[in-house]
């Protein structure tokens, strides 16, 4: 089984950071795309960061020049380093990767989520 632990979120003021770590574990042949999500209260999932095994990156644009996301392709790790923390950044951020396991076959796999709070 493939599981995803995320860490690193919690309560920072506005114009604080916070970096957000995940890390995959289990059968795993390789990783497609790794990414951020978040979901804040009452609102739909949004995709927050990509970042494909080659490197290649997408944000929404209301992180772009704040997050960066980058990725540990040996550590089958992912992070989201978040600066200039907004209180409409306030959500539960939710680590996402594409696993390819040894049957060859892609599937999606989700993290607990963790707990963002942009608050005074």
């Amino acid at each position: 089984q493939v599981q995803l632990v995320e860490s690193g979120g919690g309560l920072v003021q506005p114009g604080g950071s916070l970096r957000l770590s995940c890390a995959a574990s289990g059968s795993i042949l390789a990783i497609n795309t790794m990414g951020w999500y978040r979901q804040a209260l009452g609102k739909q999932r949004e995709l927050v960061a990509t970042i494909t095994s080659g490197g290649r990156i997408n944000y929404v644009d209301s992180v772009k020049g704040r997050f960066t996301i980058s990725r540990d392709n040996p550590k089958k790790a992912v992070y989201l380093q978040m600066d200039n923390l907004k209180p409409e950044d306030t959500a539960v951020y939710y680590c996402n990767a594409e696993v390819v396991k040894h049957d060859y076959r892609p599937s999606v796999y989700w993290g607990q989520g963790t707990q963002v709070t942009v608050s005074s």
